[in-house]
């Protein structure tokens, strides 16, 4: 089947998920600058968030673009990728009205990693219907990036309990990583 339903249900949750988290920002009711002040830690972990989102989102599309068709495997990854996607603004929320509390900061992790495995897992099941000499296949190779991330996060959950802004500083670390849309699949359709 095509996949221009799927990119466009995809595009479609994103953009819903993106604007729950900016919703999640009250309004204060202090009209000055002192008055944003509480904010700041409800703002930098929407900043983050919304970045995240934006690789995904970049990223799912780079994917999507480097396949020719889907099938029921790869709906079922998608939505898998999409719930823990749809999880983000309850732990963006959690975080920045607790001010970065290791727990809040743990879970945070947590849901980037389960996202990440979901992305990992979407994208297998779209090589394995498009084949192991496929553009995308091609394109992620061995996936040393993404295996990275992984255990990037799967180090920085338990690290947020010793110290939540050196696990922050590695969540930083996997999106800067991942901020330019995945240039192996650029390359390989480029060619």
């Amino acid at each position: 089947m095509g996949k221009t339903r799927l990119e466009a249900f995809s595009d479609g949750v994103i953009a819903i998920i993106i604007t729950i988290m900016v919703l999640e920002m009250k309004v204060p009711h202090d009209p000055s600058l002192a008055g944003l002040a509480p904010l700041v830690p409800v703002f930098l972990s929407y900043v983050l968030s919304f970045i995240y989102v934006g690789i995904y989102w970049n990223n799912h599309h780079h994917m999507l673009h480097a396949v020719r068709k889907v099938h029921g495997p790869v709906l079922w990854a998608n939505l898998h990728l999409l719930f823990w996607l749809s999880l983000i603004p309850f732990v963006t929320g959690w975080m920045g009205e607790n001010h970065f509390a290791e727990m809040t900061v743990a879970l945070y992790g947590a849901v980037l990693l389960m996202a990440g495995v979901a992305y990992t897992l979407l994208s297998r099941a779209l090589i394995k219907h498009d084949g192991m000499d496929s553009t995308l296949a091609t394109a992620v190779g061995k996936d040393f990036k993404g295996k990275v991330s992984l255990l990037i996060y799967v180090a920085a959950i338990p690290l947020s309990f010793a110290n939540q802004w050196a696990a922050l500083g590695l969540y930083i670390l996997v999106a800067v990583q991942w901020f330019i849309p995945d240039r192996r699949i650029e390359k390989v359709l480029d060619h």
